[in-house]
Formats: C-alpha cells, structure tokens, sequence
C-alpha cells in the first residue's frame, strides 16, 4: 500500500514575523497570537498543543492535549501523574510542547521543564470540572491496558452510585504540570517556503535573547 503525496502543495501568504514587530518577552508574543487566533474563529479549540515526552522505553512520544492556562511563568495542563507522559516527566522533566494553527498559518514551539504545580491549584481546577470529567479521571487508569470499553463504562457507573449527592475529592495521582520556557520558538508560513522563523532562548539573566532561523 502506498500513496503519493508529492504534489500536495500549498503557498502560505497570510502574515509575515520579522524582529521589527515582535514583542521582547516571547510570553507577550505568544499571547498576542492566541488571541488572534481566538479572534478569527477558525480553529475549535485554539488551546490544543502536543506534549512531546521521552519515555522510560527511551522513545519520544507525542499527544495532544489541552492547556489549561499560560501566564509569564509558562504553560499548565493537567493529567494523570502515573500515565505514560506523567512517569515520563517524573524521570525527565525536559518537555517539548507545540501548537498548530493551520487557518493562520502558524505554528509555536516551545521547549522546557515540568513541574507540578500546588496541590491547591490542581483541587481548584478539579473543582471546577464538570461531574463527569471528575469521575473520568478517578476511573481511569490512564495509559494502562483494560479489557474492554465495557468495562470502563461499568466502573464509571459504580462511582456515579458511589458518589451520587457527594462531593467529589481530587485523587492525588492526577493534577496539573507547568512547563517552565527555556526556547519559545514562532513560525509563520510564508511564500516559496522561505518561512520567518523567530527564536527566543532564555539567557542566564533572565532576558531573551532574540534570533532569527532559516526556514
């Protein structure tokens, strides 16, 4: 089985990234772009990024996931801390998260550390879920084999009895991770593939060192 995508070819001239208009503090940068993004209402959820992990096989694995949250610190999202890419990020927290904005033709990759964020921070974000994204994420042993979809689906009815009327505690196994920037790398489509790529690497004083990439 094969198939020939050679001639799948797409000229991308919407924007251009010069060191002219970007912002000095990469933070700023990404912000400007997610709204923008947000604001042209071409992507279902702008928010979607790929977390990309070193596993304990000694493989990288890739799978998208939701951010929850970016400030001037970096980025949060929330997960399992004994899934696969939670056990990855325990024995190396060097992460690698991109986002892909295809109606912009734009693309945000960053690389950087994980942490765990406060335990309080992870209740109140597990508070705020809705009943049965709390009871999903107490049921499922995230990245483990299980018999059948049946089974899943058998276990979560048990805890809807179980917890019918109750509050719902936040399981200590799950919560949120915040990766902490090293490299904020920007990537805007351009035509004849000559693409601006703009880089900003973290430097020993805090500031960010600007630099532009060839395409």
């Amino acid at each position: 089985m094969q198939k020939d995508l050679s001639n799948y070819r797409k000229s991308y001239e919407k924007s251009e990234l010069t060191e002219e208009i970007v912002k000095e503090n990469p933070l700023e940068q990404f912000q400007k772009w997610f709204h923008e993004v947000e604001a042209s209402d071409g992507v279902d959820e702008p928010n979607a990024m790929t977390v990309s992990t070193i596993g304990l096989d000694g493989f990288p694995k890739s799978r998208v996931v939701l951010m929850k949250k970016f400030t001037f610190e970096g980025f949060i999202f929330y997960t399992n801390y004994q899934s696969e890419k939670g056990k990855a990020i325990g024995a190396n927290p060097s992460v690698c998260l991109s986002f892909f904005w295809p109606n912009m033709e734009r693309q945000v990759i960053i690389k950087g550390t994980a942490e765990k964020i406060a335990e309080n921070l992870s209740d109140g974000y597990f508070e705020s879920r809705p009943t049965g994204s709390q009871l999903g994420a107490i049921v499922s042993d995230q990245s483990e084999v299980v018999p059948s979809r049946e089974y899943l689906e058998k276990e979560l009815n048990n805890l809807e009895k179980k917890y019918d009327g109750k509050e719902i505690q936040r399981p200590d196994y799950w919560g949120g991770y915040l990766v902490r920037p090293i490299s904020i790398e920007f990537w805007q489509g351009r035509p004849n593939r000559l693409h601006d790529r703009i880089r900003y690497t973290l430097q020993e004083d805090f500031d960010w060192k600007i630099e532009r990439l060839a395409p």
